[in-house]
């Protein structure tokens, strides 16, 4: 059977993230706690509405995500100056050291997942991939189907 193109991007995915979450909980975060510390990371001062459609999450969902990251002591909640009803999420100094732990995590897996390929085949699928993205990311136009 010949698999789709769909199907061994998803399988590769997912067997990705099975390998990012094994090696991740040996360092006690959970997936969900590690896409907030990264998305955290790249938007420290976003408020909680924000972070939660970055991560296209429902934003109670998050709360509790971040009450326990905030729990232990990750994440930190200060009042935002201009609206005292909304809060803004920092990284605390005590998830740096977990995120860098992290990263080296992904770039040890990316380098199992890449092993015995040769850069110029890894540059061109990069490119590849890069330009599936950017399809997928513009808006669809609906205007020609209905006329």
């Amino acid at each position: 059977m010949t698999e789709t193109f769909g199907f061994l991007l998803s399988d590769t995915s997912r067997l990705m993230r099975r390998r990012f979450d094994e090696r991740a909980r040996s360092l006690g975060a959970t997936r969900a706690q590690w896409k907030a510390l990264f998305g955290l990371s790249r938007h420290e001062g976003i408020n909680q509405g924000g972070l939660a459609d970055i991560l296209e999450v429902e934003p109670i969902t998050l709360c509790r995500m971040v009450d326990r990251l905030e729990e232990a002591g990750l994440v930190e909640r200060r009042r935002d100056p201009k609206d005292r009803r909304a809060w803004r999420l920092y990284l605390s100094d005590k998830a740096r050291p977990i995120l860098e732990e992290l990263r080296e995590t992904g770039a040890e897996l990316a380098a199992q997942a890449l092993r015995g390929i040769p850069q110029e085949k890894i540059d061109e699928l990069s490119d590849v991939l890069n330009a599936i993205r950017q399809n997928l990311a513009e808006p669809q136009h609906k205007d020609a189907a209905h006329g």
